[in-house]
């Protein structure tokens, strides 16, 4: 299982600063199942408006950290080096318990069903062993490279 740093998540993923909702990967099989991380800071820009008195995550925000993980994991698992992920489904999407800053958000992605360039995949974050969020998610791959320096 083969863990990464943020410099090889930005190798990988097209997205930057502020919109990176993956800090590092712990284990990745290559094939169908990938575990992330995001450390969630008071800092972060979100938090200025949702809710300055009392700040949460976004829920849409944590679909995106699945949905970035799953993008991770079918670049890995096509072989392809390079892509785009692009969500293109979300279904059964539940929000359990609110993500505050200080939170780690542990971030389990598993690929249920493979296309050639697209993905179904079951996610769910779970903050100090308890799920606060889940999806089924669908995401297609392109053939476009997405790099840039971090």
């Amino acid at each position: 299982m083969a863990a990464m740093s943020i410099d090889e998540v930005l190798k990988i993923l097209p997205h930057r600063y502020p919109f990176v909702f993956v800090d590092r990967i712990l284990e990745c099989d290559d094939k169908t199942r990938i575990v992330g991380i995001k450390n969630v800071a008071l800092n972060e820009p979100f938090f200025q408006g949702h809710f300055p008195a009392s700040p949460i995550m976004p829920g849409v925000l944590q679909l995106e950290a699945m949905a970035q993980t799953g993008g991770i994991l079918l670049i890995r698992a096509s072989g392809m080096g390079v892509g785009i992920p692009y969500l293109m489904m979300m279904d059964k999407v539940r929000f359990r318990k609110v993500v505050k800053p200080g939170d780690q958000m542990r971030i389990e992605v598993e690929l249920t069903n493979r296309r050639s360039r697209s993905a179904r995949f079951q996610a769910k974050i779970l903050v100090e062993g308890d799920v606060v969020s889940e999806a089924v998610m669908m995401c297609m791959i392109t053939g476009q490279s997405a790099s840039v320096e971090p």
